[in-house]
């Protein structure tokens, strides 16, 4: 496969300027935009591997920053799901803009409290979204959207995460699209054990690799 079309993106939102890496495929059909959880950022080690298994199956990638440096000192900042779904929609519109992106299918890989805001943000975007995937989310925090999404939705989970293990599969109960919630034995949050975070990420892949093209 020939090299990826790799530039750091500047994404003007409102008065703000956001950074990030888009890597598209040559040959790309689909594009996954990565919503990362509180405290974390585009340079996250664990998105970046996501990511590149991604790349891998021949569709592109763009990791952002949710906030700016001096946003993210404020801590309530990192929480403010409203603020970042917005944010991840006007990402969104931003790609729909450009010669690069605009054609492409979109999907949603979102960590966390990431996963809130992919959540909500593909409810508020109705037919130009295509696929979620949600690893280790907080989907309870979008839990009034829950019954609007349609797209193909994929929650991961790590076995021992036990809490947000058990608020993933409410959600997932409220689920009406073609949706799976993969359970992941054995890891916590972080998906740090041997062959964790590979397993997360060919299981994402293959969802994006199905839903995108």
């Amino acid at each position: 496969m020939s090299q990826p079309t790799e530039n750091l993106a500047r994404i003007p939102v409102e008065d703000v300027e956001l950074e990030g890496m888009l890597d598209i495929p040559d040959g790309a059909e689909g594009l996954v935009v990565f919503a990362h959880g509180s405290g974390s950022s585009r340079k996250s080690p664990r998105n970046n591997f996501v990511a590149a298994v991604i790349r891998e199956r021949g569709l592109g990638t763009l990791l952002f920053d949710l906030l700016t440096e001096e946003e993210d000192q404020i801590r309530e900042n990192r929480f403010d799901i409203p603020l970042l779904t917005d944010r991840l929609v006007a990402v969104t519109e931003w790609l729909n803009t450009r010669d690069a992106t605009r054609d492409l299918n979109v999907g949603y890989f979102g960590s966390s409290t990431g996963a809130a805001s992919a959540l909500r943000a593909t409810a508020r975007l109705e037919d130009e979204i295509d696929a979620v995937v949600s690893r280790g989310g907080r989907v309870d925090m979008a839990s009034e959207v829950l019954d609007e999404i349609t797209v193909p939705t994929l929650f991961i989970v790590g076995g021992a995460d036990t809490q947000v293990l058990e608020l993933n599969r409410e959600a997932y109960d409220q689920l009406a699209c073609e949706k799976e919630l993969h359970v992941v034995e054995g890891a916590g949050h972080l998906f740090e054990g041997e062959g964790e975070l590979e397993e997360v990420a060919d299981v994402a892949a293959d969802w994006f690799a199905e839903s995108l093209r």
